[in-house]
């Protein structure tokens, strides 16, 4: 759940337009993710799962939000690099270090759940962007993006971390990523013991993101019959 803002301050022309196209693919991008859950969920892909039939989108266009890293750290949208750079980086890892990495866990519920929470999420975060950019005020679009992460975030979560656990016994018995002593770095790591230790991480960073959310959220639409501008 990204909390940034992507307006930029006093940026080129250039870099406006640049902006909303990047955003612009990213609405188009996850959007077709939607159509094919849409599909999946009325059965118009029995011959495939979900994850199989979505897995090409979700791995193009997650990935390429690491350019949104790029985006807060040379100044083209107002946002804390290191904050988004974690955001980034904890979808990126579940997308290639869990569900392309884990076999059993494509099948799983979790895999539904997250990637419907983060569907929605993305394509009404990412329109905003664009019309927020592009100076066009939308506020149910507003509302519905600080008020849909009330019950999407926390089924994202949920998602996430159930892909995790139903990891943890395939990596356990490949010992995938692992490494075992001895050998010449006389270095060791377990990588079932760091998806525990991922996890676990969830209980003290989820509240605070997720109360962030909530002061956003005052800030952005609070009582007032329209919202500020950033």
């Amino acid at each position: 759940m990204k909390t940034e803002k992507s307006n930029p301050k006093d940026v080129s022309p250039a870099i406006s337009t640049y902006l909303i196209a990047y955003n612009s693919l990213q609405t188009i991008g996850w959007s077709l993710i939607g159509l094919i859950i849409g599909q999946h969920l009325l059965g118009g892909t029995p011959q495939l799962t979900l994850y199989e039939a979505s897995k090409t989108f979700l791995q193009i266009f997650q990935t390429a939000a690491i350019l949104e890293v790029l985006h807060c750290i040379v100044g083209f949208v107002r946002s804390n690099p290191v904050l988004t750079a974690f955001q980034v980086a904890s979808r990126v890892f579940v997308v290639w270090g869990i569900l392309h990495s884990v076999e059993n866990t494509q099948a799983s519920i979790g895999y539904t759940l997250l990637l419907a929470a983060w569907t929605i999420t993305e394509i009404i975060r990412y329109l905003y962007y664009v019309l927020n950019i592009a100076k066009i005020e939308a506020y149910p679009l507003v509302w519905l993006r600080y008020t849909l992460f009330i019950i999407l975030y926390p089924i994202g979560v949920t998602g996430e971390l159930t892909c995790i656990y139903q990891a943890l016994p395939q990596v356990a018995q490949t010992g995938l990523y692992s490494i075992k002593l001895p050998n010449k770095m006389n270095f060791a790591f377990d990588y079932q013991y760091a998806l525990v230790l991922i996890m676990l991480s969830y209980i003290p960073i989820f509240p605070q993101l997720y109360l962030h959310m909530f002061a956003q959220r005052k800030k952005i639409i609070g009582g007032a019959a329209k919202p500020k501008p950033e």
